[in-house]
């Protein structure tokens, strides 16, 4: 808080919390993701509907298909025991003795009488079911009401659920229904089978859903893979070009403010520019060969070539500078691409004649042509750190204060061959490259 102006009460100042406004964008490797994210859970989304749809039309079917069955099942005995029914001369029903079993399992009820007025005739002498005396009257009122077949479900005294099926029987001698036979049965145990169902596909169900869900992360992960992939090589291409192009550039940007002040001889200094650029050329076309490489942009184009002569003519075209370089070379022809391979060979030799001799001394390099197609580059220096072998051919990791380009670009060329491009100790102490490519079998 703070007075105000007027030296009164103080003012209480509210610190604003960022909005949506406020917070940066999101990066397109984010918003690759949250698409991601997206395409997951519409997947999960269509394929629970889909589920659940499947279900509770299963669930649906099983339903009716038990009802239909007991109800088929309760129309058939209603009608076999109609079928013991008879009407005398003068047109009384007769039915089995009650006491004979015929009514009691399934427990069947008859009534008779006319119009709305049904009285129980005959009753099981021994039920199987206790079935309500009210559930019953009602059934076969509303038979002899409807004057057609009923089916209606009841709750017994136990607290089962029971069908009943009631169905009239007109007399000869009138129209409106004078007999209704009431049959139950207890259908308990077709519930709990098709509780049961319910539950199993329920959980089913779910496990479908989950693993749906685990599926669709899955398959738009492999989706957006790509493009997340290209996304970080635009990124890495972009962190190594500001990387390797800093200190060439510092260094031109230094030698034309030494020129401007005339520190130094101009012949000089456009000497320092040359090699500055020069350099600077290299680097660039080192970072765009090495994204075309990783992006999959550069096919390779084999075709026989003899291995000992394109490292002669790698030899022949790299300045040495006062450097010494010898070549022992057998003939031996390899199925390669002609571009990349020179470019692997002028890589290596160009990091031993910068790297594989002490300071202000020549570099002394040998290299040497198998017949198993191997080309070994051999120099005096110092030799590599056995802790930076197995790092060496990665990004930033040639430990020798380079960038590690030239040599991540030959490790990659030779792999793409089938290859291999291993380090270790030199004979003279020094590092010793072994550029391996399969050598073109022999028809």
């Amino acid at each position: 808080m703070r007075p105000d102006r007027a030296g009164g009460a103080p003012v209480r100042r509210r610190r604003l919390r960022p909005g949506p406004a406020d917070r940066p964008p999101p990066t397109p490797a984010g918003r690759i993701r949250r698409l991601r994210r997206r395409i997951a859970l519409l997947f999960a989304l269509v394929s629970a509907l889909g589920l659940i749809g499947m279900t509770v039309i299963a669930v649906h079917a099983d339903d009716a298909s038990w009802r239909s069955q007991v109800d088929a099942d309760l129309k058939l005995r209603t009608s076999e025991f109609a079928a013991d029914l008879h009407y005398d001369e003068q047109g009384a029903v007769e039915y089995p003795d009650p006491r004979e079993g015929a009514y009691d399992c399934p427990p069947v009820t008859v009534f008779t009488g006319s119009g709305g007025n049904l009285t129980p005739a005959a009753s099981p002498h021994r039920p199987c079911l206790t079935v309500p005396a009210a559930a019953l009257q009602a059934a076969a009122t509303g038979a002899g009401r409807e004057g057609d077949l009923v089916l209606t479900t009841v709750t017994a005294p136990d607290g089962h659920p029971l069908r009943l099926s009631a169905q009239p029987f007109g007399g000869p001698a009138v129209e409106a229904a004078d007999v209704v036979v009431v049959t139950a049965v207890d259908v308990a145990k077709n519930v709990e089978d098709h509780d049961r169902m319910t539950l199993l596909l329920t959980a089913v169900c779910a496990v479908l859903v989950a693993v749906s869900a685990l599926a669709g992360r899955w398959l738009a992960g492999r989706a957006v893979r790509p493009a997340l992939a290209a996304i970080e090589q635009q990124e890495a291409f972009f962190a190594d070009a500001a990387h390797d192009l800093r200190t060439p550039v510092a260094s031109l940007r230094l030698l034309a403010e030494t020129g401007l002040r005339g520190e130094a001889e101009s012949t000089e200094i456009m000497r320092r520019t040359l090699r500055q650029s020069t350099r600077m050329s290299e680097l660039v076309d080192d970072l765009l060969t090495r994204a075309r490489l990783m992006a999959g942009a550069v096919p390779l184009d084999r075709e026989p070539l003899r291995l000992d002569q394109l490292v002669d003519a790698v030899v022949a075209d790299t300045s040495a500078d006062g450097h010494r370089v010898a070549v022992r070379a057998e003939p031996v022809v390899v199925l390669a691409d002609a571009g990349l391979l020179r470019r692997a060979v002028a890589n290596l030799l160009g990091n031993a004649l910068a790297h594989g001799h002490a300071p202000g001394e020549p570099a002394d390099v040998e290299i040497t042509v198998g017949a198993d197609g191997t080309v070994a580059v051999d120099d005096a220096g110092p030799g590599i750190p056995p802790e930076l072998a197995k790092s060496l051919f990665e990004r930033f990791r040639s430990g020798a204060g380079s960038s590690g380009l030239g040599l991540s670009i030959a490790a990659w060329v030779a792999h793409a061959h089938g290859g291999s491009l291993t380090v270790a100790r030199g004979a003279r102490g020094g590092a010793r490259f072994l550029l391996h490519v399969p050598v073109q079998k022999r028809p």
